[in-house]
C-alpha cells in the first residue's frame, strides 16, 4: 500500500523541526535601486521540498529577491545562502538554481525536445544522457507525441510544461516559477496548479513561487511568505494565513475579510472584549498581549457569517449587527451578500447547497449577520 501524495503533504512541516537547517536563507537582505530599497533588511528561510510562495502586489519585492537567488542581482547589504554556502561572487549560470520565467522564454525555431536539452547541450553533457534526460522529461510532463513540434504548433499549457522540462531537466535545487500560470485561462490554470503540486512531490525539488495571485498560493504552496514594501510582513502555511492574519494588511490582501474598528474595553483570562460603534460590545480571543484602551479590529470571513431576517435571533453568544442589503453576487457555487451597516459594507457568503429556485434574501432588505465567537479575529496592527 502507497502512501498518498497529500498524505504526505499535510504531515510536512521542516520550519517546525528545530534539528532541520533550512536550504535557502536570506540574511538580512537589503536590495537598493538608487536611494529606493526594493528589499530592505529582510531575513527569510526557505527548507528543502518546500513549495514555497512569495506573494504581494507588484513592487512589493517579492521579483527582487528571486532574481538575488537566481544571480540576476546581487545584494546591496547581507547575505544569500544556498545549502549553507554563501552566493556572493557566485555566477548565475554556476547556481544550482533554474528559472521558469513568466513569458516561457522558447526557442522558435526549435523543436520541443530541442528546447529541452537546450542547457544540457550548453553544459556539454554526453549525447547518451541529454537524449535519456529529455525523454524522461517528455514522459514527465505527458508531451512525448509532441517532441517534434515546433512552440507555435502547441497550445499555451504545453508551453507552459515545455518550459517548465527544460527548467527541471537540469535537476536544480530550486525551480524559481516567475508567475508561471499569468498566461493561461482560469481552467487550465486550475488544473496545472495541482499537476505542479504532483510533479514537485513526485521529484523532490524546492519550488519558489512569485505571484501575486492569493488563491494560486494557498493552492499551490506549503507556506507562503506575504510582502509588503520590501519586507516580509508575515509567513505562515496558508490555513494559518487565511484563518490567523497578523495584521489588517494580511487580513484584507488574502481573500475577503470583514472588518470593524473598535477599542479593548477589559481583558479577563485571554479573551478581549472590544467595544465596537455597530456591533457593541464583542468578545474575541486575544492571540497577543492587549490592554484597555487600545485601537484595535476585529476580524471574520465572509463565508463564517450567517445572514438572518431582521428580527430573528441569532445563537446565544454570537455577535449580531443590524443592516441592509445593498448588492447580491450570484457566483454558482456561492452567492455573496453587500450589507449597509453603520456606514460600512459587510459581506457574507452563503454557500447554494440547493438549486436556486427564489431568492429568500433580496435587495434592500433589512437582515441581521451573525457571527460565532470563535470566527471572530482580533488584529492589533
Amino acid at each position: 500500500m502507497t502512501t498518498s501524495l497529500g498524505a504526505v503533504r499535510s504531515t510536512f512541516a521542516p520550519w517546525d523541526d528545530p534539528r532541520l537547517e533550512p536550504l535557502v536563507v536570506y540574511d538580512g537582505v537589503t536590495k537598493r535601486y538608487g536611494a529606493e530599497p526594493a528589499v530592505e533588511d529582510l531575513t527569510l528561510k526557505i527548507y528543502e521540498r518546500e513549495f514555497f510562495a512569495l506573494l504581494g502586489p507588484s513592487g512589493c519585492g517579492k521579483s527582487t529577491l528571486m532574481r538575488l537567488l537566481a544571480g540576476f542581482e546581487t545584494p546591496s547589504a547581507g547575505r544569500v545562502l544556498l545549502g549553507g554556502q554563501d552566493l556572493a561572487g557566485v555566477p548565475a549560470h554556476r547556481r544550482p538554481v533554474n528559472m521558469m520565467f513568466q513569458s516561457y522564454a522558447l526557442f522558435p525555431h526549435m523543436s520541443v525536445e530541442k528546447n529541452i536539452a537546450f542547457g544540457l547541450a550548453m553544459e556539454q553533457l554526453p549525447k547518451d544522457e541529454i537524449h535519456e534526460r529529455v525523454a524522461a522529461m517528455l514522459k514527465l510532463v505527458k508531451l512525448e507525441a509532441y517532441a517534434g513540434r515546433k512552440p507555435h504548433q502547441l497550445s499555451g499549457g504545453q508551453r507552459q510544461r515545455v518550459a517548465l522540462a527544460r527548467a527541471l531537466v537540469k535537476r536544480p535545487k530550486v525551480l524559481l516559477l516567475d508567475e508561471p500560470l499569468g498566461a493561461l485561462d482560469r481552467k487550465l490554470r486550475e488544473e496545472t496548479q495541482f499537476e505542479l503540486i504532483a510533479l514537485q512531490e513526485r521529484l523532490g525539488i524546492t519550488f519558489v513561487i512569485v505571484t501575486h495571485d492569493q488563491d494560486e498560493a494557498m493552492t499551490m504552496a506549503t507556506r507562503i511568505a506575504v510582502m509588503d514594501k520590501g519586507h516580509v510582513v508575515q509567513v505562515a502555511p496558508p490555513p494559518v494565513i487565511y484563518e490567523a492574519p497578523a495584521s489588517r494588511y494580511v487580513a484584507g490582501f488574502i481573500g475577503d475579510i470583514n472588518l470593524i474598528e473598535g477599542k479593548v474595553a477589559a481583558v479577563e483570562g485571554g479573551r478581549a472584549t472590544i467595544e465596537t460603534a455597530i456591533a457593541g460590545r464583542v468578545s474575541v480571543e486575544a492571540a497577543e498581549a492587549v490592554s484597555a484602551g487600545q485601537a484595535v479590529a476585529v476580524a471574520w470571513r465572509p463565508e463564517k457569517t450567517r445572514i438572518l431576517r431582521s428580527g430573528e435571533p441569532a445563537p446565544d453568544g454570537w455577535t449580531v449587527i443590524d443592516g441592509v442589503v445593498n448588492d447580491i453576487g450570484y457566483l454558482g457555487d456561492w452567492t455573496t451578500y453587500v450589507i449597509g451597516a453603520g456606514g460600512l459594507r459587510l459581506r457574507a457568503a452563503v454557500a447554494n447547497a440547493a438549486r436556486l429556485v427564489e431568492r429568500p434574501i433580496t435587495w434592500g432588505e433589512p437582515v441581521r449577520l451573525a457571527v460565532a465567537a470563535d470566527a471572530l479575529v482580533l488584529l492589533t496592527r
